[in-house]
C-alpha cells in the first residue's frame, strides 16, 4: 500500500498534462467532474473522446495518437474490458503514467505498461488522491 501512495504521490507532483480517455461534455458525469476539479487545480486536461469536439474549453482528440503534445498521465475512464488498447496507445504516445479510475482494473494491460516503463495505478479516484495529497503537501510545510 505505501509503495502505491508513493507512485500516486510522485505522478501527482510531476505530472502536468492528463489526457482523460472518455471525458464527457456532460457535467454531470465523473469524468466530467474530476476534470474540472484537475483543471482548477493547474492541471492541463486533453479530452480523448471520438464522440466530443470540446470539453472544458479544450479540444478533444477521437485517439491518443492524436494528441499533438506530450502526455505525463493517461487517465482511463473506460470500462476494463477496454484497458489494453488504450495502455498500448499510452505507451506509443510516450505518456509517463496510465491511471485506471475507481472501478477499472486490469492486470495484464498493468503489467505490460509496467514492463514499458510506465507508472501505473488502478482503481483509484485522481481527484480524490489529488485532494489528500495536497493536504499532506500544505500540512508538511
Amino acid at each position: 500500500m505505501e509503495f502505491e501512495k508513493n507512485v500516486i504521490d510522485e505522478i501527482l507532483a510531476s505530472s502536468r498534462v492528463i489526457a482523460v480517455v472518455g471525458l464527457s461534455s456532460h457535467a454531470w458525469r465523473p469524468s466530467y467532474q474530476v476534470s474540472a476539479y484537475l483543471q482548477t487545480a493547474g492541471y492541463r486536461i486533453i479530452p480523448v473522446n471520438p464522440q466530443e469536439t470540446n470539453v472544458l474549453g479544450e479540444r478533444a482528440y477521437a485517439r491518443l495518437e492524436d494528441v499533438p503534445e506530450k502526455i505525463d498521465v493517461v487517465e482511463l475512464f473506460r470500462r476494463s474490458e477496454f484497458v489494453p488498447p488504450v495502455v498500448e496507445s499510452a505507451i506509443q504516445a510516450g505518456a509517463k503514467s496510465v491511471w485506471m479510475q475507481e472501478g477499472v482494473v486490469h492486470e495484464e494491460a498493468a503489467r505490460r505498461a509496467r514492463a514499458a516503463g510506465l507508472r501505473v495505478v488502478m482503481d483509484r479516484c485522481l481527484l480524490k488522491e489529488h485532494r489528500r495529497w495536497k493536504k499532506e503537501v500544505v500540512s508538511s510545510e
